[in-house]
């Protein structure tokens, strides 16, 4: 796309992911992006930095009027010749090509297109994210990966990765067994706010290289959410319809795979798609289904060995993660 300096600019490029203990001493570090043999730097950014970028490169190149927001699609219709979309609030349906339902874990094209399925499947653990503007740890382009009892007796490991996606601004995730594994009950509550007095008793670690108080208290925003994903499907899309994204595999947020499985998508369906026949759709999900079923099943396997303790448990496991998923396109 060409917009690879402009990145730069603004990302972060992540070099080492470093495993420790919740008295902060290192257990494990793996190399990351260029240093760790990967063809491309991997960034680490703002989402809204990342998609205002595409944004404004999308309108740049297809016109002012080529995003439409404060939309939201309702359901659709197809025949041998078009595909015609609901969007609410307007009167009639869009008509185009094709359709690509890239709408998320919570797709209204997925649910038309495998009406049967059920709920979002979670591990039986729950996530808070925030940002916090302070200075990074160690060089400024590290991600830690802190595991840790939070509750005192050595059982119910609870886990915080934080990494910096700026000069002074530093993303977080903190991971708490919550439930039984299986079938989400209820309401997902996706992306709900988030209290920092629900988290300060289960992270009071001294680290000494971060405040972890610190960090959790003087987030801007803490959203609160279940980690889900979904069984992968035996097919994406039907006729003129496919899927993209979460909304074809979502998968837990391992490896940063969500996005980056996405990104792969969209790469592979452009180059399908270039010659204008909507064959191509079928392509695309030939060529990325069973990939993405891989990441997903590797990705519960990584949340399943995430207890390793010792420096070759986690060589172990994170080498054999980056296999299953470097063959992915990742």
């Amino acid at each position: 796309l060409g917009l690879d300096g402009e990145l730069a600019r603004f990302g972060v490029a992540t070099g080492e992911n470093v495993y420790c203990d919740s008295s902060g001493a290192r257990l494990f570090s793996e190399p990351r992006g260029l240093a760790g043999g990967y063809r491309h730097p991997q960034y680490s950014v703002h989402r809204g930095r990342l998609q205002t970028m595409l944004l404004s490169a999308v309108r740049a190149r297809l016109g002012e009027d080529a995003v439409r927001t404060g939309t939201r699609v309702e359901g659709f219709d197809q025949d041998a010749d078009s595909v015609r979309v609901r969007i609410s609030g307007m009167s009639q349906p869009l008509e185009a090509d094709v359709l690509v339902g890239a709408d998320g874990v919570h797709s209204v094209v997925r649910a038309q297109l495998h009406p049967a399925e059920g709920p979002l499947l979670w591990p039986g653990v729950r996530m808070w994210r925030g940002i916090t503007e302070m200075e990074p740890f160690f060089d400024g382009r590290t991600m830690v990966i802190v595991r840790g009892s939070g509750d005192g007796d050595g059982d119910g490991d609870v886990e915080l990765v934080a990494y910096p996606i700026g000069p002074a601004s530093v993303n977080w995730v903190a991971l708490v067994p919550a439930g039984e594994p299986g079938p989400l009950p209820g309401d997902a509550h996706w992306n709900r706010p988030g209290r920092a007095e629900d988290l300060l008793s289960l992270f009071d670690w001294n680290l000494g290289w971060l405040d972890v108080a610190e960090l959790i208290t003087r987030s801007e925003v803490l959203l609160e959410y279940p980690m889900v994903d979904r069984d992968p499907l035996p097919h994406w899309g039907h006729g003129r319809v496919t899927l993209l994204g979460d909304a074809a595999h979502p998968m837990y947020p391992v490896g940063a795979n969500g996005a980056s499985q996405a990104i792969v998508d969209a790469g592979v369906l452009a180059t399908e798609l270039c010659g204008g026949n909507p064959a191509g759709l079928a392509r695309y999900e030939a060529l990325r289904r069973e990939p993405t079923a891989e990441v997903v099943a590797a990705n519960r396997e990584m949340q399943r060995t995430g207890g390793a303790r010792s420096p070759e448990e986690l060589a172990r496991i994170t080498e054999t993660y980056r296999r299953r998923t470097t063959t992915q396109g990742a």
